[in-house]
């Protein structure tokens, strides 16, 4: 199988690439603010959701996001970086067009808000699959 290689530049984009990281974990050390870039990136091991139901694998994938005004964080602490956060959706809140609000939402209730200039971000499949102890399970809601 190929690497996946997405881009997002509009809410429909970012809900595409929400798709293919859920589930996604990363430890808070593989994650990167660079302010004079006006950067977000991180680094998260994504559960692969293309892959055979019998045969679930995960696989090593980047993402950044770029025009990043401010980062803020909640729900976790960013000096302990090896604690693992386990990544549920990114959503986006527009704010006066094309800027807003991309949020990071964690199990937990930790999350990452992006102030952007606009939708603008890359994921990317870093390497070969491995395989996955099982396929993550979410509570049904009623």
């Amino acid at each position: 199988m190929e690497l996946l290689k997405l881009v997002a530049l509009d809410a429909d984009d970012l809900a595409i690439l929400s798709a293919h990281l859920q589930d996604a974990v990363l430890k808070v050390g593989d994650l990167a603010f660079l302010p004079e870039e006006k950067r977000f990136a991180l680094v998260a091991r994504r559960f692969d959701w293309e892959a055979p139901e019998h045969e679930p694998r995960r696989r090593l994938a980047g993402l950044h996001f770029e025009r990043v005004l401010a980062c803020r964080t909640r729900g976790f602490d960013r000096a302990r970086s090896e604690d693992v956060l386990n990544l549920l959706a990114i959503t986006f809140a527009s704010a006066e067009a094309p800027s807003g609000t991309a949020e990071l939402v964690f199990a937990g209730g930790g999350a990452i808000q992006l102030d952007l200039e606009c939708i603008e971000a890359q994921m990317k499949d870093l390497g070969p699959a491995w395989s996955a102890s099982g396929v993550p399970l979410h509570a049904e809601t009623p």
